[in-house]
């Protein structure tokens, strides 16, 4: 199914808990199969000071929920992803940071992407071939997916990441996470990445960590 590129995604806002001007946006990203309210169910735990909109993916998957890109399975269950539209929707989620920073009147040239899954690879890809727009990357359980984007020539130093993955992570292994931080070092992008005893999600200990990491530059 193409992807339109023009078209205003659904959304939800969570506007700053203090009356502040101008305040800096984060953008959520959900994973395959999930929908805006995933990650936005604990957009009042971020930090007060940030303009936070949930974007819900185009495409509406068979069983409900929605993804940024179709996943396929042959008959050995093996998987592979549609890079064209994986790269159609980063062109739409710029196109829609775009139109909020004009609904909200936003000054600042750069915004930060919070991603989970599938979310996070669009956010790395985002943020990495377009660092004079995305100030902050945050990806959880994601990788980086170079197949799908090109870095920026641009310098990348001053995108700033935090990365997380859960060790028994059995629908992303943690490799994959491993193999993406030292990938980004080596091209300047200033990244750690956290570990936890974990599955495919987001702990309790991991939450904390990103939640002060947040606090840092909010």
């Amino acid at each position: 199914m193409p992807i339109e590129l023009t078209q205003i995604l659904d959304y939800q806002v969570r506007k700053p808990l203090v009356e502040i001007e101008d305040p800096k946006i984060l953008f959520l990203l959900h994973g395959y199969g999930s929908h805006e309210q995933d990650l936005f169910s604990f957009a009042d735990y971020l930090p007060e000071t940030l303009l936070i909109i949930s974007l819900r993916a185009p495409l509406s998957l068979s069983f409900g929920g929605y993804a940024w890109y179709s996943i396929y399975f042959n008959a050995a269950q093996d998987k592979w992803s549609d890079d064209e539209e994986a790269k159609s929707s980063q062109k739409l989620i710029l196109n829609n940071i775009e139109y909020h920073k004009k609904q909200f009147n936003s000054s600042h040239a750069k915004v930060s992407l919070l991603g989970f899954s599938q979310g996070a690879i669009l956010s790395w890809a985002v943020g990495l071939s377009h660092p004079d727009k995305i100030e902050h990357i945050i990806g959880l359980s994601g990788y980086i997916n170079e197949s799908i984007f090109t870095y920026s020539d641009s310098n990348l130093e001053h995108v700033k990441c935090f990365m997380s993955h859960g060790k028994e992570d059995l629908t992303i292994p943690i490799q994959w996470a491993r193999n993406s931080a030292n990938t980004s070092k080596r091209k300047g992008v200033q990244v750690s990445l956290l570990e936890y005893e974990a599955g495919h999600g987001i702990n309790s200990e991991n939450f904390s960590d990103l939640i002060t990491w947040l606090k840092k530059w909010s």
